[in-house]
């Protein structure tokens, strides 16, 4: 049972994306292109926080959305790690498994989404509380 955003493969394997973007541009080469690191830094933990922040909503539809930008941020991630190779600061094969790693959490986050609009249970802030809240003191 998922209980919390850490439980969720899509947000871990996001979380490790982000480790390997940072390995990536702390290199030295890439690091002095400041304006490439800051932006894929940014977008690479955006796909993690927007699942994590969606999760916080309690909601369905609102989880949605944020899984939405978060699959945005993956294609993003893709688009600067081609402008990276194309800079030579990466080789083919690291960017190679890093494209594919992204591609596979796009994939998982779109069937995640997909799961959540068929499913019946829209969220645990639109479940009936136990206690009912009564402001009138019975005298």
């Amino acid at each position: 049972m998922i209980k919390r955003f850490e439980d969720l493969g899509i947000w871990n394997e996001s979380r490790e994306l982000c480790r390997e973007i940072h390995l990536l541009i702390s290199t030295e080469a890439f690091s002095k292109d400041y304006s490439l690191t800051n932006q894929i830094n940014r977008s690479g933990g955006s796909v993690m926080d927007n699942i994590a922040e969606g999760f916080g909503r309690s909601g369905n539809r609102e989880f949605i959305q944020f899984l939405s930008i978060s699959k945005a941020s993956c294609y993003e991630v893709k688009s600067q790690l081609y402008r990276a190779l194309d800079r030579n600061y990466l080789d083919a094969i690291v960017a190679e498994k890093l494209l594919m790693k992204i591609e596979s959490i796009s994939n998982q986050i779109g069937g995640f989404m997909k799961y959540l609009n068929q499913s019946e249970f829209k969220g645990s802030k639109f479940m009936e509380s136990d206690i009912i809240y009564n402001p009138i003191p019975n005298h």
